[in-house]
């Protein structure tokens, strides 16, 4: 796709310095920039990148002053941050776009799909399946019985969604990921083996949730496991059966949440966080990657760290004396040689 400095400047309602007619085919880095690429400037620290750069096109803040000459055409917005990121959307979307339906894929006749989107090669849609508008559904997906799946949702190749899972409007599930496998439920027998216990409940995410690649969130034994509108996760986690996370909250890579906890609103746990099962993390809670929650967070708004996690200011505290421990150590067997002496 080629577009002028002009329609990118009309889209974002900014004003060309320089050629109005300069086309640009692709994105990069001010630093990294070629001919025919568009790039951006929001932070002063790399200014100077802005006097040699090869991108034909960068956007900038109006109120940037050169201090010399540029060979660039610049876009002057308000906030060039922002202005670039809305080009990322745009041009991601219509890298995205697809439409119609491939060549072997099985759609049962009970499946109701809604109009516009798209159908990738090998999907298997199962019976009574409900699709809305403009869904997007890539190569190799599977969607089990029953599954209800919002307007405007992608899922992409590998993604598999296991029976009665409901998925909201406008969510993104990336590659690899699983919906509504099994819960980790089995009881103790007398005889040292264990007895599945069934897991007939399903997995709920609402609107505008979007959950990394090979994610797996787990079914509920009764009831839902519940991922609740705007939640982000990452790549690599692992939700168990019954879990409740709230509002906005963040969740990032290889951290494991155990069955029946809940999360609450605007939460971030960081990489590696392990949660045990049947507590409560509160609002607004922030969590040092790889810590270890084993017990209720009630105070909302706090940060934590360490395993098991602590105030995140007692953590540093410690991590401090952690590291002066070797000294001490080695003033402990000075005064114990002095004392030997006496």
């Amino acid at each position: 796709m080629q577009i002028t400095a002009q329609q990118i400047a009309t889209f974002l309602e900014g004003k060309v310095d320089g050629n109005p007619d300069e086309v640009v085919s692709q994105l990069s880095k001010i630093e990294e920039g070629t001919h025919g690429s568009l790039s951006f400037l929001s932070n002063p620290k790399y200014e100077h990148y802005i006097y040699d750069t090869d991108a034909s096109i960068v956007i900038v803040n109006d109120n940037l002053v050169l201090q010399k000459p540029v060979k660039t055409t610049l876009i002057r917005v308000k906030n060039s941050y922002t202005a670039f990121t809305e080009v990322l959307k745009l041009y991601n979307s219509l890298r995205l776009e697809r439409s119609g339906r491939d060549e072997n894929i099985f759609v049962h006749d009970t499946a109701i799909i809604g109009e516009g989107g798209y159908i990738g090669g090998f999907s298997y849609i199962d019976k009574q399946v409900k699709i809305g508008k403009n869904v997007k559904i890539y190569p190799r997906v599977y969607i089990g019985e029953n599954v209800t799946i919002g307007d405007d949702t992608t899922l992409f190749p590998g993604v598999t969604i296991y029976y009665d899972c409901v998925i909201g409007k406008n969510v993104i599930i990336h590659s690899g990921t699983v919906i509504g496998s099994d819960g980790f439920g089995f009881a103790p027998k007398e005889d040292g083996t264990y007895d599945k216990i069934p897991q007939i409940g399903n997995v709920v995410i609402e609107d505008n949730v979007e959950v990394g690649a090979n994610t797996v969130i787990d079914r509920a034994t009764l009831g839902s496991t519940v991922i609740h509108e705007g939640a982000k996760l990452d790549n690599l986690i692992q939700i168990a059966h019954n879990v409740e996370i709230g509002k906005n909250t963040v969740v990032a890579a290889q951290t494991g949440i155990s069955g029946s906890t809940k999360v609450g609103e605007h939460v971030v746990l960081g990489g590696q966080v392990g949660v045990v099962g049947h507590i409560t993390i509160a609002n607004g809670s922030q969590v040092q990657a790889q810590s270890g929650i084993n017990k209720s967070i009630k105070d909302a708004n706090k940060k934590w760290g360490g395993s098991p996690s602590t105030p995140y200011s007692s953590q540093l505290r410690s991590q401090v004396l952690y590291s002066k421990l070797p000294e001490l150590e080695k003033r402990i067997a000075e005064l114990e040689k002095q004392l030997k002496n006496k």
